[in-house]
Parts: C-alpha cells; structure tokens; sequence
C-alpha cells in the first residue's frame, strides 16, 4: 500500500527520485503555514461575501460615527475630570463629618471617666504610705535599742577583761615574778581606778 511520488527537478536543475509514501501524505511545500489570530483576523474579510457596495458604504459611515463620539474634544475632558473630582470631594466631606461628629462625641466623654478614677485611689496610696513610714520608723527605733544594748556590754566586757589584766600585773610585781615593769605596764596599772569608775557607771544605766 501507498502512494509514488514521480521524479520532479528542483530549481537548480538537479532531479529528485520517485519516492513511495504513506496515504494521505502532503507534501513540504503543501503544508500551510502556521498563522496567529490577530493574522486571521487581518485577512478575514470584513463584510460577507458578495455584499453589495451600497451595504459597506453604510457600515463604513456607521464605524465613522462611533469613531467620532469616542473622540474627545479638547477642553471638555478637563471639565469632566474637574466635576468628577468635585463630586468626589463632596461625598468624602458627607462620610467625614459623621466620623468627626463621632469622635467629638467621644473626646467629650472620655475626661469625665479620668475625673472619676482617682476619687478611689488617692485613699488606698496615701494609707499605703503612712504604713510604710510607720514601719521604717520602727525599724529605726529598734535598731537604735538594740545598738545601745550591745554596746556598753560589749563595753563592760572589755573593761573587765582589762581590770583582770591589770591585777594579774599587779600579783606578779608583789611576788616579784616581774622585778622591773616598764613604763607601759605601769601606765596600764594606774588606770585601774578610771576602769574601775567606768565600769560602775555603766553597770548603773
């Protein structure tokens, strides 16, 4: 099955040999070429065929009319753009004196609802206040007592604890275990009735 095709010459003289091919075979040069849309379109006729003249001539004057209204003369597309504008203005005007009659209304209330808040605070803070002050002072004063306490214990304690240094001194110089005590050592035994003294006193308070 299938078709020859004959021996043809080409342009330049030489000959193609007589080829078998399939049914239904086009040849290269047959093949239509791929078209785009808008080509199509360009070479599809506008009116149908074997319209008569008196018909285009119609069609041809109508397409004229549209082209024209479509036209824009000059001067009157600045006026529309103008009144376009205008009225876009006045509708943003209409929808903004709501929104600012709105928030009129809630500036107004809102200081009224601050007024009202420290009425109830100012009593809580200032009782927080004076316990705070109160505490701090006892501390304080506590303290204080307790310094004055330690203290003159602490005092009386070193006072004794010299006392008995000094009279230690003092057994060793009779016993003769210390023959010639210098000048520090006597110093420190001449003190013993000042200590003495201060230790009465401190045992008094």
């Amino acid at each position: 099955s299938g078709t020859f095709i004959p021996a043809s010459q080409r342009p330049d003289g030489t000959w193609r040999k007589q080829r078998r091919v399939k049914d239904g075979y086009i040849p290269q040069e047959e093949v239509p070429l791929y078209e785009s849309k808008g080509k199509q379109l360009i070479k599809k006729p506008l009116y149908p065929v074997g319209a008569s003249p008196e018909f285009i001539a119609e069609h041809k004057a109508k397409l004229e009319a549209l082209a024209a209204k479509n036209k824009v003369i000059p001067g009157t597309q600045t006026k529309t753009q103008e009144g376009s504008k205008k009225k876009k203005k006045k509708n943003k005007s209409k929808t903004v004196e709501p929104v600012a009659e709105g928030l009129s209304k809630i500036m107004i209330s809102e200081p009224e609802f601050h007024k009202e808040v420290p009425t109830h605070t100012d009593k809580p803070l200032s009782t927080a206040k004076q316990i705070t002050t109160n505490n701090i002072t006892k501390d304080n004063s506590s303290t204080l007592s307790q310094k004055t306490t330690i203290e003159p214990q602490k005092k009386l304690k070193n006072l004794r604890k010299k006392i008995r240094e000094i009279e230690v001194l003092e057994d060793k110089i009779k016993t003769g275990a210390l023959k010639n005590p210098d000048k520090e050592i006597l110093d420190k035994i001449r003190r013993k009735i000042e200590i003495s003294k201060e230790i009465k006193r401190l045992e008094a308070l």
